[in-house]
């Protein structure tokens, strides 16, 4: 079997869409501004592949050239502007990915409304139907369940894991944390398919126009 993969010199979409991450090359043409926007959950990391570009994060300022990547945390404004006349080429991944995945701002500083439908892949923009509310209100009571479970099993290591802690015993504490780790795995397992089915349920719920955007 293959494995699949992608070409900086021209996969220019999305291959990977996901609650978890997005991830994607993207030419960026001269003589334009890109985004301008934050992410009201993810961090973005920005890798230089072809060109130079100016990046401003938050107003922090840098020109980076290939092999050099930059970072905008989650809340952060970014901005990118190509240098010379040429195209230049970036990686780019948003973690997590979750709807509305760009906050955009008005002049005075305050949000736009959401935009729901800012990064799609794979499917049309079928209006939503009353099930997939069904499957959203299911998933986050799934979630509610395994934090609930979660919650219950820290509960019950606590006293343990900190008797564990102040007596120096590796043992104790290692099956006190392993016991954390099963809840811990559980919710974020939870999350991550309530955020699957949050990301089908909202662009579909409330469309909005589209533009380009990293």
């Amino acid at each position: 079997m293959t494995l699949e993969y992608f070409d900086y010199r021209k996969d220019y979409d999305n291959p990977i869409v996901t609650p978890e991450i997005r991830a994607r090359f993207m030419k960026l043409e001269p003589n334009r501004d890109y985004t301008g926007h934050t992410h009201d959950l993810g961090h973005e990391i920005f890798a230089v592949v072809e060109g130079e570009i100016d990046f401003d994060v938050a107003g922090r300022k840098a020109r980076l050239g290939p092999g050099q990547m930059c970072v905008a945390l989650a809340d952060e404004t970014h901005h990118l502007r190509v240098v010379g006349d040429q195209p230049a080429i970036i990686y780019l991944s948003v973690t997590p990915h979750i709807h509305p995945t760009h906050t955009f701002w008005n002049a005075d500083g305050t949000k736009a409304p959401f935009r729901y439908d800012t990064v799609q892949q794979g499917w049309t923009h079928a209006p939503a139907k009353p099930d997939l509310v069904d499957a959203q209100v299911a998933a986050v009571r799934a979630l509610a369940e395994a934090a609930q479970a979660c919650l219950d099993t820290h509960l019950a290591v606590e006293a343990d894991l900190k008797a564990a802690l102040a007596d120096g015993d590796a043992t104790g504490a290692r099956a006190a944390v392993d016991a954390m780790w099963a809840g811990v795995f559980a919710s974020f397992k939870a999350a991550y398919a309530m955020g699957a089915t949050w990301n089908e349920l909202a662009p579909r719920a409330a469309p909005t126009s589209r533009e380009p955007s990293a």
